[in-house]
């Protein structure tokens, strides 16, 4: 699996910091970016943040490609919904080479993973079989979860933050968590200031609000 930042708002953070403190001054945002450095960013932009006010950085948008991962992970990945996808049509790429995530838990003990390895291979053989039979569309219904996908989303900083919020946590399942850390990653490398305090509630707030069902184990590898 890779995930690559294609594109991002130039100078996010001079444009947000300086939408923010707009709020709070006579001047235009045309003329507080002219006014802006990195001091006055942190000032104009870290106070909103560190108060949850993040309508402020929704002029921010992030677009990644996400290549390799399971449609399983895609599915959850789409119930973002402020947010906008382009991903692999199962109907007109060919699908006849087997290629599927093993997730590491079946991968760890040889038999298991034999007996997956195995099952792949039915399906895929059923597959091809249909594909012959009946349009793609039709064929794609025996396809697994584990299938492969390529997926392109582009979110705004906001919506990014509650992306990181709910599946850098733990809790999430480990191939979506593994995708938005990296995602993070990459966030964090284009705009250091709008995403310094991102992740999990544990980063973010500095409390988990899962209560009994709290991993307890704060992800402060996170922390910047």
């Amino acid at each position: 699996m890779r995930v690559t930042l294609l594109s991002y708002t130039r100078d996010a953070e001079r444009l947000c910091a300086s939408a923010a403190h707009s709020c709070y001054s006579n001047k235009g945002a045309s003329e507080l970016m002219e006014e802006w450095d990195e001091a006055k960013g942190k000032r104009w932009l870290g106070s909103p943040l560190a108060s949850g006010h993040h309508s402020v950085i929704e002029h921010a948008s992030y677009t990644f490609s996400i290549e390799g991962c399971s449609r399983s992970m895609s599915h959850q990945l789409v119930r973002h919904r402020i947010a906008s996808y382009s991903q692999l049509s199962q109907r007109y790429v060919s699908m006849k080479d087997a290629e599927y995530v093993t997730p590491a838990s079946i991968a760890a003990d040889p038999e298991l993973e034999r007996r997956y390895r195995e099952l792949m291979g039915r399906i895929w053989d059923e597959y091809r079989f249909l594909s012959q039979k009946v349009p793609a569309e039709d064929a794609r219904y025996v396809l697994p979860n584990a299938c492969t996908t390529n997926i392109t989303v582009t979110m705004n900083a906001r919506e990014l933050w509650h992306f990181f919020e709910l599946r850098t946590c733990r809790r999430a399942q480990t191939e979506i968590r593994e995708v938005a850390d990296e995602m993070l990653r990459l966030a964090r490398g284009a705009s250091p200031l709008i995403f310094k305090n991102a992740g999990p509630p544990c980063v973010s707030r500095g409390k988990c609000p899962e209560g009994k069902m709290s991993c307890g184990k704060p992800r402060t590898e996170l922390k910047q």
